[in-house]
């Protein structure tokens, strides 16, 4: 093991376990290259902290979603390796449990979501959840979450648009998350 520091809220740890060792072994479909991934990571942070204040406001104390935001921008400069923030990864999606409203709880998703982008560039669909969120915020505004969604793939750039290409089809699956994530994918890769 080696010693911790800290970067902002997070607190920082190399690791130098087998596991850690084990994830640098060759990208599949779904893993993509760590630079690739890096990429995404500051693409979909950027995505999901416009809903942040959602789960905030439900649960002004619990800051697990923002410190996976937090560790996935830090994994996106280099500064934290994939094992911590797969943790921060889980730690938000533990806070989406615990919370009872269904926005928050999107909220939450999308930022574990966000930060498990460091060791699956797949977990970049998450996005979803965050126009998910933006949908719950608006229940009289029938296009909320699809314009969130517009909002997501006009700030992704050239050179994300190409990684997420490189990933298969989501997988076909119904309700408005399934619908939300074809449709981004569908958006993708017409150009």
């Amino acid at each position: 093991m080696g010693q911790g520091r800290s970067h902002g809220d997070i607190s920082i740890r190399h690791l130098e376990s087998e596991s850690d060792l084990a994830m640098k072994a060759e990208p599949g479909a779904l893993t993509l290259s760590e630079d690739g991934r890096r990429v995404l990571a500051v693409w979909v942070a950027d995505c999901v902290e416009r809903v942040l204040p959602l789960f905030e406001v439900q649960a002004p104390g619990d800051t697990r979603p923002r410190d996976a935001i937090d560790g996935v921008r830090a994994f996106a400069r280099g500064q934290l390796r994939i094992g911590p923030v797969r943790n921060l990864s889980a730690k938000a999606h533990a806070a989406a449990r615990e919370v009872a409203n269904p926005t928050a709880i999107a909220a939450a998703r999308a930022a574990g979501h966000a930060a498990g982008v460091a060791h699956m560039a797949a977990h970049a669909r998450g996005v979803a959840y965050a126009a998910m969120a933006a949908g719950l915020a608006s229940p009289n505004d029938p296009e909320a979450a699809a314009t969130e969604m517009y909002w997501q793939l006009a700030h992704a750039s050239q050179n994300v648009r190409d990684i997420l290409r490189k990933l298969p089809p989501p997988p076909r699956s119904g309700g408005k998350l399934g619908t939300l994530m074809n449709d981004m994918y569908a958006e993708i890769t017409k150009d």
